[in-house]
Protein backbone atom coordinates (compact mmCIF):
# COMPACT_ATOMS: atom_id res chain seq x y z
CA UNK A 1 0.00 0.00 0.00
CA UNK A 2 1.38 3.55 -0.90
CA UNK A 3 1.82 6.03 0.96
CA UNK A 4 -0.91 8.27 -0.57
CA UNK A 5 -3.91 5.45 -0.11
CA UNK A 6 -2.47 4.82 3.55
CA UNK A 7 -3.19 8.78 3.94
CA UNK A 8 -6.26 8.33 2.80
CA UNK A 9 -7.49 5.61 4.78
CA UNK A 10 -6.04 7.77 7.75
CA UNK A 11 -8.10 10.65 6.88
CA UNK A 12 -11.21 8.30 6.53
CA UNK A 13 -10.69 7.54 10.08
CA UNK A 14 -10.04 10.55 10.83
CA UNK A 15 -13.24 12.06 9.66
CA UNK A 16 -15.10 8.93 11.07
CA UNK A 17 -13.68 9.77 14.52
CA UNK A 18 -14.56 13.49 14.39
CA UNK A 19 -17.49 13.79 16.75
CA UNK A 20 -18.67 17.33 14.80
CA UNK A 21 -19.39 15.23 12.01
CA UNK A 22 -23.35 13.79 11.98
CA UNK A 23 -22.95 10.92 9.66
CA UNK A 24 -19.70 9.43 10.45
CA UNK A 25 -20.50 6.34 8.81
CA UNK A 26 -20.71 7.57 5.73
CA UNK A 27 -16.68 7.43 6.03
CA UNK A 28 -17.33 4.16 7.71
CA UNK A 29 -18.72 2.79 4.37
CA UNK A 30 -16.15 4.19 2.23
CA UNK A 31 -13.46 2.56 4.57
CA UNK A 32 -15.62 -1.19 4.07
CA UNK A 33 -15.15 -0.79 0.41
CA UNK A 34 -11.22 0.26 0.16
CA UNK A 35 -11.35 -2.84 2.88
CA UNK A 36 -7.88 -5.44 3.42
CA UNK A 37 -5.70 -5.76 6.07
CA UNK A 38 -4.75 -2.71 6.24
CA UNK A 39 -7.78 -1.16 6.78
CA UNK A 40 -8.72 -3.97 9.45
CA UNK A 41 -5.48 -3.19 11.34
CA UNK A 42 -5.67 0.91 12.04
CA UNK A 43 -9.76 0.27 13.07
CA UNK A 44 -8.64 -2.68 15.45
CA UNK A 45 -6.16 -0.24 17.28
CA UNK A 46 -8.51 2.44 17.15
CA UNK A 47 -11.20 -0.21 18.98
CA UNK A 48 -8.16 -1.15 21.11
CA UNK A 49 -6.72 2.16 21.73
CA UNK A 50 -9.80 4.59 21.77
CA UNK A 51 -12.71 5.64 23.85
CA UNK A 52 -15.42 4.36 23.52
CA UNK A 53 -17.39 6.11 21.28
CA UNK A 54 -14.41 5.08 19.26
CA UNK A 55 -14.78 1.89 19.48
CA UNK A 56 -17.82 1.54 18.83
CA UNK A 57 -17.17 3.46 15.82
CA UNK A 58 -14.27 1.33 14.48
CA UNK A 59 -16.26 -1.97 15.47
CA UNK A 60 -19.72 -0.79 13.59
CA UNK A 61 -17.00 -0.70 10.85
CA UNK A 62 -15.48 -3.60 11.48
CA UNK A 63 -18.45 -5.66 11.82
CA UNK A 64 -19.30 -4.67 7.55
CA UNK A 65 -15.65 -6.29 6.72
CA UNK A 66 -14.15 -9.68 5.89
CA UNK A 67 -12.37 -11.47 8.48
CA UNK A 68 -14.53 -11.00 11.87
CA UNK A 69 -13.34 -13.01 14.13
CA UNK A 70 -9.75 -11.26 14.70
CA UNK A 71 -12.48 -8.60 15.31
CA UNK A 72 -14.45 -10.12 17.65
CA UNK A 73 -11.21 -11.40 19.44
CA UNK A 74 -10.22 -7.90 19.97
CA UNK A 75 -13.92 -6.60 20.59
CA UNK A 76 -13.74 -8.98 23.69
CA UNK A 77 -10.59 -8.17 24.69
CA UNK A 78 -12.09 -4.48 24.80
CA UNK A 79 -15.44 -6.09 26.86
CA UNK A 80 -13.42 -7.72 29.22
CA UNK A 81 -10.93 -4.89 30.31
CA UNK A 82 -11.63 -4.00 33.97
CA UNK A 83 -11.33 -0.40 33.16
CA UNK A 84 -14.18 -0.77 30.91
CA UNK A 85 -16.60 -3.09 33.04
CA UNK A 86 -18.78 -0.29 33.43
CA UNK A 87 -18.83 1.73 30.03
CA UNK A 88 -18.96 -1.21 28.03
CA UNK A 89 -22.19 -1.92 27.06
CA UNK A 90 -22.48 -0.01 23.55
CA UNK A 91 -19.85 -2.72 22.77
CA UNK A 92 -21.89 -5.76 24.03
CA UNK A 93 -24.62 -4.16 21.80
CA UNK A 94 -22.52 -4.97 18.59
CA UNK A 95 -21.74 -8.80 19.64
CA UNK A 96 -24.68 -9.23 17.19
CA UNK A 97 -22.67 -8.39 14.49
CA UNK A 98 -20.76 -11.60 14.90
CA UNK A 99 -20.79 -15.01 14.67
CA UNK A 100 -20.73 -16.24 18.27
CA UNK A 101 -21.12 -19.74 18.65
CA UNK A 102 -17.66 -20.63 19.98
CA UNK A 103 -17.76 -17.12 22.31
CA UNK A 104 -19.95 -18.72 25.15
CA UNK A 105 -17.36 -18.46 28.04
CA UNK A 106 -17.08 -14.61 27.24
CA UNK A 107 -20.55 -13.54 27.16
CA UNK A 108 -20.52 -15.50 30.42
CA UNK A 109 -17.99 -13.57 31.71
CA UNK A 110 -19.99 -10.48 30.47
CA UNK A 111 -23.05 -11.68 32.07
CA UNK A 112 -21.57 -12.18 35.73
CA UNK A 113 -19.27 -9.28 35.69
CA UNK A 114 -20.58 -6.79 33.37
CA UNK A 115 -22.68 -3.71 34.36
CA UNK A 116 -26.64 -3.71 33.76
CA UNK A 117 -26.75 -2.95 30.15
CA UNK A 118 -23.72 -5.45 28.94
CA UNK A 119 -24.73 -8.19 31.86
CA UNK A 120 -28.23 -7.75 30.56
CA UNK A 121 -27.30 -8.10 26.60
CA UNK A 122 -25.03 -11.09 27.43
CA UNK A 123 -28.25 -12.80 28.79
CA UNK A 124 -29.90 -12.11 26.14
CA UNK A 125 -27.21 -14.03 23.82
CA UNK A 126 -26.44 -17.01 25.88
CA UNK A 127 -30.84 -17.36 26.17
CA UNK A 128 -30.98 -17.03 22.41
CA UNK A 129 -28.17 -17.62 20.00
CA UNK A 130 -26.49 -21.08 19.00
CA UNK A 131 -23.02 -22.26 20.59
CA UNK A 132 -20.67 -25.27 20.14
CA UNK A 133 -20.40 -26.65 23.59
CA UNK A 134 -18.11 -29.12 25.07
CA UNK A 135 -16.41 -30.38 28.26
CA UNK A 136 -13.79 -27.84 28.06
CA UNK A 137 -16.37 -24.69 27.40
CA UNK A 138 -18.09 -26.14 30.77
CA UNK A 139 -15.29 -26.13 32.45
CA UNK A 140 -13.92 -22.75 31.52
CA UNK A 141 -17.54 -21.17 32.57
CA UNK A 142 -17.30 -23.04 36.12
CA UNK A 143 -14.18 -21.42 36.49
CA UNK A 144 -15.32 -17.93 35.73
CA UNK A 145 -18.50 -18.60 38.10
CA UNK A 146 -16.36 -19.70 41.14
CA UNK A 147 -14.07 -15.92 40.31
CA UNK A 148 -17.47 -14.54 40.35
CA UNK A 149 -18.54 -15.85 43.70
CA UNK A 150 -15.41 -15.15 45.46
CA UNK A 151 -14.64 -11.49 44.22
CA UNK A 152 -18.17 -10.38 43.64
CA UNK A 153 -19.54 -8.17 45.98
CA UNK A 154 -22.51 -9.45 47.64
CA UNK A 155 -25.09 -6.53 46.36
CA UNK A 156 -28.33 -7.30 45.42
CA UNK A 157 -28.54 -8.52 41.76
CA UNK A 158 -25.57 -11.14 43.56
CA UNK A 159 -27.85 -13.42 44.58
CA UNK A 160 -30.45 -13.51 41.07
CA UNK A 161 -26.94 -13.60 39.22
CA UNK A 162 -26.08 -16.13 41.34
CA UNK A 163 -29.00 -18.44 40.98
CA UNK A 164 -29.04 -17.89 37.07
CA UNK A 165 -25.79 -18.83 36.51
CA UNK A 166 -25.97 -22.07 38.42
CA UNK A 167 -28.78 -22.71 36.24
CA UNK A 168 -27.37 -22.42 33.08
CA UNK A 169 -24.61 -24.34 33.97
CA UNK A 170 -26.46 -27.03 35.22
CA UNK A 171 -28.62 -26.93 32.11
CA UNK A 172 -25.25 -27.34 30.31
CA UNK A 173 -23.68 -30.02 32.18
CA UNK A 174 -27.48 -31.80 31.18
CA UNK A 175 -26.61 -30.96 27.70
CA UNK A 176 -23.22 -32.31 27.56
CA UNK A 177 -24.11 -35.90 29.45
CA UNK A 178 -27.20 -36.43 26.71
CA UNK A 179 -24.49 -36.34 24.22
CA UNK A 180 -22.21 -39.01 25.63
Amino acid sequence: MDSTENNHIDRLIGKLLDQSNEDPMKYGDQLVRIGGEEVQGKLIHVLKSGEMDEAFLATKVLSRMENKQITLDALFDVIHRPANQHQNGGLVSLVEEFDIIDKFVDLFRVYLFGNFKSSTLAKVHLDYAEFDITPRTLKKAKKHYNHFLNNSSKGDDFELKKAEAETILAELKDLLDEEE
